[in-house]
């Protein structure tokens, strides 16, 4: 295994904002990086580095899923951190040090700010610093926070969530967003553009985690799962609740009652949704209009398209197809 051991700062870097990125068994490798070329990249208008980056953790030895690390700094350093930075674990159910459990409770009692990449904020969460907050984390591991901690309030769909001292991001370049919005929290709009342009990364992006989220084929809850099935084959129709209701073969009331039971929605909730999804794919995988995609995907015009779209993913359907379509 390739050893990495991790940069010492001097002497001289005692006086900056401490910043402290933690590592632990299954680390992200991804995520464990991000922070550190991005804060480490951080220079005032003097050309004085802003942050004293270190990497610290409960043994000097940590094994990621590809290399073996060797940490310089242990956990005395956390406990002096004005920042901590909390990167993902590729395994959830993978334990974590007892050790990092307490330093992280013990910065947050003392005033420091704690941020948690992608499937880091489930470390957050056995903390129990999320209870009662907003958080994110990558969208495929968002329903199972949801389900293991209800007290937290899961949002799949932002790239970050800044609830003051406590900051939680979404998965992968979302934790890049994250650390520019912190840097910029910092030191303004200037210097953090600055280290966005040498990371060749927009300062700010459009949209939020919806618009990389894959599309699934309905849910088939249940008793309402042919049915799920037959609207979704359908959404070019009218969806009405009346014409849903008589093909299910229940009142509308009735529908209504067990649709929202089974799949957590209203019928037009899911027609919506469907409908959404549909043009995502139609506009990754296909050069048809935005007037024609309409039509294929049960919306009446292209202007209703753009305001389901927008308000469901967050950006635009011709920044959506820029992003992610099918090359002409």
């Amino acid at each position: 295994m390739t050893i990495i051991e991790g940069f010492k700062p001097n002497a001289q870097q005692q006086s900056k904002h401490r910043l402290a990125v933690l590592a632990y068994d299954g680390v992200v490798l991804g995520d464990l990086a991000i922070p550190l070329e991005t804060f480490g990249r951080v220079h005032n208008d003097e050309g004085q580095a802003c942050y004293d980056v270190r990497v610290c953790g409960a043994s000097q030895d940590v094994l990621s899923e590809h290399l073996n690390l060797k940490i310089p700094w242990g956990l005395s350093f956390v406990a002096r951190a004005d920042t901590i930075i909390v990167p993902g674990i590729e395994d959830l159910e993978q334990p974590i040090p007892p050790a990092v459990l307490r330093a992280l409770r013990s910065a947050f009692k003392r005033g420091a700010r704690i941020a948690s990449i992608c499937t880091g904020a489930f470390v957050l969460a056995r903390v129990g610093l999320l209870d009662g907050l907003r958080a994110t984390t990558h969208w495929r591991a968002a329903e199972q926070l949801a389900q293991r901690y209800p007290q937290i309030e899961v949002d799949a769909d932002v790239l970050y969530v800044d609830n003051g001292r406590v900051l939680t991001s979404a998965g992968a370049a979302a934790g890049m967003d994250l650390c520019l919005y912190i840097v910029r929290r910092d030191h303004g709009a200037s210097i953090a553009a600055r280290v966005a342009k040498a990371s060749v990364m927009p300062l700010e992006r459009f949209g939020g985690q919806a618009q990389f989220i894959e599309h699934k084929a309905p849910e088939c809850a249940e008793s309402m799962g042919p049915l799920l099935l037959w609207m979704e084959r359908n959404l070019r129709k009218n969806l009405s609740l009346s014409i849903i209701a008589r093909q299910a073969r229940m009142s509308t009331r009735t529908l209504s009652r067990r649709f929202r039971e089974q799949a957590g929605m209203t019928p037009a909730q899911w027609t919506i949704q469907a409908r959404v999804h549909r043009v995502q794919h139609l506009l990754e995988t296909t050069r048809l209009s935005i007037e024609r995609i309409a039509v294929e995907a049960g919306f009446r015009t292209a202007t209703v398209l753009r305001e389901r779209f927008g308000h469901t993913v967050g950006i635009s359907p011709t920044a959506y197809r820029r992003s992610f379509g099918a090359s002409r």
